[in-house]
């Protein structure tokens, strides 16, 4: 086999995938070996606990197609995707894709269709959701609706996870952004170009376990909400705005109730209900500034965003 660079690159990030690489694989190999373009794959193993690394290694002494990217530990999974990106460097263009089959790779041809069409963006736009409990839907369809009002002049659009493909200047515009909190579907919206959604049929997954439960999801959604708007800040002054105009108001009623009627002794209870509200209040407001300012803090260090352990190239280059 001639050794040329590949017109195409997957990118594979994986935690903890051991039971479903190789039947993973197995179908993308098949899927690729029919599209008409040179193409590689490159496993990001994020810090995995099982064989998951192991798996990988065999796969690429196996196949001249597959590389192996090992991070130094876990950084998570949007970490994992910018090491990937970071790493096909000589690619027209890459596709992201998850290891657990819930995105079919026989939906990749469908990608590469519109990119030859001169999209930039082809980003796989979920028709159902299989495998996942009516909470976990209902609360991903929230989240999309939420972010789309909140986003500004940026949309993310809803339905939509990390199984893309990107074009060459698509991915070098998005590997200039280096900030820290990486909240990946708002940068993959925020540096625009044309874009186009293939929908397809999402399935449920394969073998292993989910590795994001509900605490998890909901802190992602903190992440994404804090990385990519500065709406809670907007929303604390306007209830800070609200709960003065209260105060006043309330303050009004008093000066005129002890006018019209004498004063009263005062209600304890009332007294510390209000108290108990105000300082909730403020708590709430101080916590959503900490957010941010933890932000801040964590880009100001310059660390890099990940490290790597061993970098294991395609035999194709």
């Amino acid at each position: 086999m001639t050794s040329r660079s590949p017109a195409l690159t997957v990118i594979v990030p994986a935690f903890n995938e051991e039971e479903v690489l190789p039947e993973f694989h197995r179908r993308l190999a098949a899927v690729m070996g029919g599209i008409g373009l040179a193409w590689d794959v490159l496993y990001v193993n994020d810090g995995s606990r099982d064989r998951t690394l192991e798996v990988m290694l065999a796969l690429q002494a196996g196949d001249p197609h597959v590389a192996v990217l090992n991070l130094s530990r876990n950084f998570g999974k949007e970490i994992a995707m910018t090491a990937g990106l970071d790493h096909a460097q000589s690619s027209e263009a890459v596709v992201i894709i998850d290891a657990d089959l819930q995105d079919p790779p026989e939906v990749i041809p469908r990608l590469v269709e519109a990119w030859r069409q001169g999209f930039d963006v082809v980003y796989a736009q979920r028709n159902t959701r299989a495998g996942e409990t009516m909470l976990k839907r209902a609360t991903a369809a929230m989240f999309y609706r939420l972010m789309q009002k909140v986003g500004g002049k940026v949309t993310i659009p809803p339905d939509t996870g990390d199984f893309r493909l990107m074009s060459r200047r698509a991915v070098d515009a998005l590997l200039r952004l280096r900030e820290q909190h990486r909240f990946m579907k708002g940068l993959f919206a925020w540096i625009g170009f044309p874009s186009t959604p293939v929908r397809y049929d999402r399935a449920p997954r394969a073998a292993g376990t989910t590795k994001w439960n509900y605490w998890k999801l909901w802190n992602f959604s903190l992440e994404g909400i804090t990385s990519f708007t500065v709406a809670p800040l907007k929303i604390a002054t306007y209830v800070g705005l609200l709960t003065a105009i209260g105060a006043v108001l309330y303050l009004a009623q008093l000066i005129f109730r002890t006018l019209a009627y004498g004063n009263p002794v005062a209600g304890y209870p009332s007294l510390l209900a209000v108290v108990l509200f105000l300082g909730g209040v403020q708590m709430m407001m101080l916590g959503v500034i900490g957010e941010y300012l933890g932000r801040i803090f964590n880009e100001t260090k310059g660390r890099p965003l990940y490290l790597t352990e061993r970098h294991l190239p395609s035999r194709l280059n």
